[in-house]
């Protein structure tokens, strides 16, 4: 991969960053999925490593920058999971012995990792276990449900105005067309639509967090 960026590389490998390969990702995950439920062993093995690509271009384009490497990745994947299985690693051996007891006790960790970072993890339950990676448009509907059952609607930054304009005559013809006619628009202006809602909704879970937290 090192090779394929270098200056006498692949000019297509050369030109991607982590924003141009969401989609990339998506599709090999999806790929990997239908792998799996085929019970395909042999396209498995292929489409596990085509996933694996995609973390070794994204380490390689994190090192480039001087974020983090491969080596780091593993390490931080290895430590983690020492962390999070006291009952296997560490001092609590023995002590769990069903997999919804693993469960729980990962969310404990996981829950004192957050403290120790200084974030409250009570405070952002509405967000628990809130998967930030979704595909874009799951992300957002996920999103919208969590803060409309919580009464938070009043808090997004969207225009309710327009929103309620726009499903007063609405169907699935019109709204597909619309979703298509803006996935055209921001591929036509540079723009990648995947990346484009999925960081525009991480920035309302975030303010959404703040104004909890504010008022508690």
């Amino acid at each position: 991969m090192a090779q394929l960026r270098s200056p006498e590389g692949c000019p297509w490998d050369k030109e991607q960053t982590h924003q141009t390969l969401t989609r990339c990702l998506i599709e090999e995950v999806s790929e990997t999925l239908e792998a799996i439920d085929d019970e395909d062993m042999e396209l498995l093995e292929e489409e596990l490593g085509d996933l694996l690509l995609q973390v070794v271009f994204h380490a390689q384009i994190a090192k480039e920058n001087g974020s983090f490497d491969m080596e780091d990745v593993a390490r931080g994947i290895s430590d983690k999971l020492i962390r999070r299985h006291p009952h296997v690693f560490g001092d609590e051996k023995g002590t769990i012995k069903k997999a919804e007891q693993v469960v729980d006790r990962w969310e404990q960790v996981k829950a004192e990792e957050k403290r120790s970072k200084g974030d409250d993890f009570q405070k952002n339950s509405i967000f628990k276990k809130l998967p930030p990676r979704l595909p874009a448009l799951l992300f957002a509907l996920d999103v919208w449900k969590r803060a409309h059952k919580a009464g938070l609607d009043a808090k997004m930054k969207v225009d309710w105005n327009k929103i309620e304009s726009i499903s007063y005559d609405l169907d699935a013809e019109k709204a597909g067309k619309a979703l298509f006619e803006m996935v055209i628009a921001c591929k036509r202006t540079g723009l990648e639509p995947e990346s484009c809602l999925r960081v525009f909704v991480g920035k309302q879970v975030g303010a959404l967090i703040n104004g909890i937290e504010q008022n508690t």
